[in-house]
């Protein structure tokens, strides 16, 4: 199986799902799946089908819905089982730096303030 995903790979979300993270939920058959949910979650939420955009954006933009993208998938990984991680305290500090983080590039993408930026990529 390969990756389908559009703004990042299986590798990349196994990163920041970090070493205790639930090797059936980092397999490549469910990174997919959750790189689906959340590729379509940022393009709802940004307003914008960046999907269908990406082979012509500028690397920089791409790296925003690179980080934005693995971040939103990493915590699907996490909560799928939480059981390896030394404490739920581990993994819940880990999705929430995650989330934040998610949060801040959906804030870039749709701030008109980087409206020049985004529209010139």
């Amino acid at each position: 199986m390969a990756d389908t995903g559009i703004f990042a790979t299986t590798a990349e979300v196994g990163y920041k799902a970090g070493a205790n993270c639930s090797a059936t939920s980092k397999a490549e058959a469910y990174v997919n799946s959750f790189m689906t949910q959340v590729e379509s979650f940022i393009n709802a939420a940004t307003r914008k089908n960046w999907s269908d955009a990406y082979s012509g954006l500028n690397v920089d933009v791409k790296g925003i819905l690179k980080e934005c993208a693995s971040d939103l998938a990493a915590i699907y990984v996490i909560q799928f089982d939480m059981s390896g991680f030394t404490s739920r305290g581990e993994a819940e500090l880990m999705i929430n730096v995650l989330y934040q983080r998610a949060m801040d590039c959906i804030e870039i993408l749709k701030d008109k303030a980087t409206e020049s930026f985004v529209a010139g990529a």
